[in-house]
């Protein structure tokens, strides 16, 4: 038997087999596919993203993929009005390594998480079509259209809005929705435009976007649909596509050719009323679906699984007891919430700008669509107050670690982000005289002292003096203790059934 079972293969399917199957859980990914899908899709990761992907050893093959700076340039009623750049000020600091979103297209991180999951011994298996999901009380079970039956501990559901897990689970989507496509999408090949550029045109016949895409012939369209005579929507086509631009650019230059991934979105606005049904659980848009302002889809979904593989890994590995997993939707589901309200905002700021010059898509990030700032304060996870017991400081239990210097035990230069790779936790033990007794501490906990004598760190994480700090596996500050007393670690931890 199985450890844990993933339906579903896109990024939030493969960021979690990863982050299990890095850490020796047995696991297996059902795709329903007979091949893996090679639209353009999603196409930004954030500074958060990015992060995760860093941990997870993949920072080097996405710097050779996609950029990291894409000039926004816009027209109104086909002439241009400005350019503008979200992260054309963003610059590397010591506690942010990925100041800037990557701009790539989702099959190229799809392909990138499937290599490294095969180097974990784990490969996709494609044609696999769910159709029912049975559970009791010591694990589930996976029933595929081909009769084959696969017994797991656990299940994730990761297999989108219209998730199957979720209908044979019977949570309810709670929420809202337009019938009718607003916008028409697809890839095509461009002749006639700048390659540097999202070219954006807004407009009363409302928005058309090509977006190029680094070393490919591809762009993403998306567009306003076309109207028939009759007011019925046309459906997407390359001939569709090319009177789309003639319409809405004014130029008999731009040609369009070899249209794929044809589809149509509409605005929904849903989120599952629990994550969670006894040994099964959701995870991405299986979980949430919210417009595309601000370009949160693809990243929520991954951030969720970032925060579900440590939980899931534990409890398989008997790290910690089963309850753990209550805090993933205890965690996740406000985070789901918040991003439902910012991207429905973002929307409206976007199709309100449509009619004023000079407005793009960036009026749609209303909120952090950088993910830094998003942290889990209310968990029962978040273990007190910083240390000195300051409930006004900047950085809390629940907060995302920052980066910073953390030098070697040989004094080689290195990073606290390097320090915090993997599964375990990891104790920062802040300041240059700093000796607490540590003993006793599981072995999944791993000690790091940081020397830290001009206090760099320490101004990062808000604390004085010296102090202990325990950061999950998923990099967000456990709690905070001075040096002096770290009775707290020890406590958190048994408290998570970690003991030994």
């Amino acid at each position: 038997m199985t450890n844990v079972v993933i339906v579903g293969a896109g990024p939030t399917g493969l960021t979690l087999a990863c982050g299990l199957a890095r850490q020796g859980v047995a696991v297996r990914v059902l795709e329903r596919a007979t091949a893996h899908a090679d639209g353009s899709r999603g196409k930004t990761l954030n500074p958060r993203s990015l992060e995760i992907f860093a941990d997870l050893g993949l920072a080097g093959e996405l710097a050779a993929v996609g950029r990291t700076h894409l000039p926004f340039r816009k027209y109104f009623e086909g002439v241009f009005v400005n350019e503008t750049e979200p992260f054309a000020g963003a610059r590397r600091s010591a506690t942010i390594p990925y100041p800037a979103s990557r701009w790539l297209q989702q099959p190229q991180l799809e392909a990138l998480l499937r290599e490294r999951l095969a180097a974990l011994g784990v490969t996709v298996e494609l044609g696999a079509d769910l159709v029912d999901v049975r559970q009791d009380a010591d694990g589930a079970e996976a029933v595929l259209a081909d009769g084959r039956r696969i017994a797991a501990g656990y299940l994730v559901g990761c297999d989108g809005g219209r998730s199957t897990v979720r209908k044979l689970l019977g949570i309810p989507f709670v929420g809202e929705g337009d019938p009718e496509p607003v916008m028409v999408c697809g890839d095509v090949e461009v002749e006639g435009l700048d390659p540097g550029a999202w070219h954006q045109w807004f407009g009363p016949q409302g928005a058309f976007m090509l977006c190029p895409f680094e070393g490919s012939p591809r762009w993403q369209l998306q567009a306003s649909p076309e109207t028939a005579a009759d007011g019925t929507m046309v459906p997407p086509s390359l001939e569709s596509f090319q009177r789309l631009a003639d319409t809405h650019t004014g130029r008999e230059d731009i040609r369009l050719g070899n249209a794929t991934w044809l589809s149509t979105w509409r605005v929904n606005v849903r989120m599952a009323e629990r994550y969670r049904e006894g040994r099964v659980l959701l995870a991405g848009d299986c979980a949430h679906v919210h417009p595309t302002a601000g370009g949160l889809g693809m990243n929520t979904g991954i951030q969720d699984s970032w925060n579900l593989a440590w939980k899931l890994g534990h409890v398989v590995r008997g790290l910690a007891g089963p309850a753990l997993l209550d805090t993933y939707q205890e965690e996740r589901l406000p985070i789901a919430a918040w991003t439902l309200d910012v991207t429905s905002a973002g929307m409206a700021a976007v199709v309100k700008g449509i009619d004023t010059p000079g407005i793009g898509v960036e009026v749609g990030g209303v909120g952090d669509f950088t993910g830094l700032s998003l942290g889990y304060r209310w968990s029962s996870l978040a273990a007190g107050t910083p240390a000195g017991g300051d409930p006004g400081a900047l950085l809390r239990a629940g907060d995302r670690a920052p980066d910073g210097p953390c030098p070697g035990p040989d004094g080689a230069p290195g990073r606290l982000f390097e320090r915090f790779a993997g599964d375990d936790f990891t104790l920062l033990v802040l300041g240059a005289g700093t000796r607490p007794d540590l003993a006793g501490l599981p072995g999944h906990v791993r000690p790091v002292r940081v020397e830290d004598r001009d206090g760099e760190v320490r101004r990062a994480y808000g604390v004085t003096g010296e102090a202990l700090v325990l950061v999950r596996p998923d990099n967000h500050i456990a709690l905070v203790t001075p040096a002096t007393e770290p009775g707290p670690v020890h406590a958190y931890l048994a408290r998570l059934g970690a003991t030994g």
